[in-house]
């Protein structure tokens, strides 16, 4: 069964659910930072701590995910970029391996791959993925997408199928086991769509039931019971939800949230690190180069559908076609990403906030290759390297398609 690419406006928070971060409690105070005491003193496992967001669900025999929003693959993907692999297919071993060499020159050392249930394609190639990432010191995690309409009703199972499959029939090769500042080790998951409101209204003012949507004790049976099968194997499973309701994500159970939207932005972040420390949950803000999705080429009528902004520029404020601009919208990027880097670790350093307080740390960086929302580190191919035909497509490619990876690499490395 295919599943649908799962598009921002899907998330529970591009959503309006809960609460936006921003003035919750007025103006805070700077980051407290502990300078007599580095990340890599902390944790000395520090490399698994910044996990790339894998996504392996590309295809070219048969075509899958190229094809979204109308778009006719090879030359025309889904994405306003062309990769420097070109449309490739997540099952090639070749394709893996070069993501795996890629993410390992930059420091990082773990992927959080978006996973779709038992017996999807994703599912399919885990065991290879797996292969690949051990040889290169790559640690494995997972991400809980929406892959059916009850999901929740299934987490407690499919956390449990993803240790026992992933981790215990390989021998625990390559499956994270994250630590903490204490040393206590245990795996960690991520979910998406977790804590979503009953209904919906849309802009015609039809209000329906939102499908997926668990109330806050159906998640509590199902992350109670997760900690219940496995508290003879881990010190902990820490389970975070892509939320800004701090209420019902720990009414709901979970340890914390872990923010995929790269439109909340950085300057917002201290505010949700305060209610989270408030509500006793810690939180995990990711490194991002800002968002550049892919426009429908087809709108129904009178649809509700808005094109999405890129982050953290306007759209209008570039012509794609010249360097110049294409050298802006790079250094505007690459200024997202130095922000979101210096913020999360400021944050997750600051003394009087629920991380430091926990010694937990962990930060996703959103992410290495969703191509159609435009904020992929994977290098795309030097604009100077694109085809007359891709050209006539207008992607967005920049004069060099390393830069993102470039830049975090430098990041990474004043930390290790």
């Amino acid at each position: 069964m295919r599943v649908s690419r799962r598009a921002f406006v899907d998330s529970a928070v591009a959503a309006g659910v809960g609460v936006a971060c921003g003035n919750v409690f007025g103006t805070t105070a700077l980051a407290q930072r502990r300078p007599d005491v580095s990340l890599a003193q902390r944790f000395q496992d520090l490399s698994r701590h910044f996990i790339f967001e894998y996504y392996a669900w590309y295809g070219m025999n048969p075509i899958e995910h190229w094809d979204e929003a109308d778009r006719r693959p090879p030359i025309d993907v889904a994405s306003n970029y062309m990769p420097r692999l070109g449309a490739y297919d997540s099952k090639s071993t070749r394709v893996m391996e070069q993501h795996a060499r890629w993410m390992k020159d930059t420091g990082a050392g773990a992927i959080n791959v978006s996973w779709w249930g038992r017996g999807s394609s994703v599912d399919r190639l885990i065991p290879s993925l797996m292969d690949v990432m051990s040889a290169h010191d790559i640690r494995v995690t997972f991400h809980l997408e929406p892959y059916r309409d009850r999901h929740a009703l299934s987490y407690a199972d499919d956390v449990e199928y993803l240790i026992r499959q992933y981790g215990d029939k390989r021998r625990w090769d390559c499956f994270l086991l994250l630590r903490d500042e204490r040393g206590r080790r245990g795996p960690v998951f991520k979910s998406f769509r977790t804590i979503v409101p009953p209904t919906t209204t849309d802009c015609h003012g039809l209000v329906s039931d939102v499908k997926d949507y668990a109330d806050d004790m159906t998640w509590r049976a199902q992350t109670d019971r997760v900690r219940s099968t496995f508290a003879q194997d881990f010190d902990h499973v820490t389970l975070l939800a892509d939320s800004l309701d701090w209420s019902r994500t720990k009414a709901s159970g979970f340890d914390g949230i872990a923010v995929y939207d790269n439109s909340v932005r950085p300057g917002t972040w201290r505010d949700c690190a305060d209610a989270c420390t408030a509500h006793d949950i810690v939180f995990s803000f990711n490194i991002n180069p800002g968002f550049d999705a892919i426009v429908r080429r087809t709108v129904e009528r009178d649809s509700c559908y808005v094109p999405p902004e890129i982050e953290p520029e306007a759209a209008s404020r570039y012509e794609w076609t010249r360097s110049r601009d294409l050298a802006a919208a790079a250094r505007a990027s690459e200024r997202r990403i130095t922000e979101s880097f210096d913020t999360t670790i400021a944050l997750q350093s600051d003394s009087g906030l629920s991380n430091a307080r926990r010694g937990f740390f962990l930060v996703y960086i959103n992410s290495f290759n969703e191509w159609h929302e435009g904020h992929q580190f994977e290098p795309m191919k030097d604009s100077g390297d694109l085809s007359r035909e891709e050209r006539a497509i207008g992607y967005h490619n920049p004069n060099d398609g390393r830069y993102r990876l470039n830049a975090l690499k430098r990041l990474l490395a004043g930390v290790m």
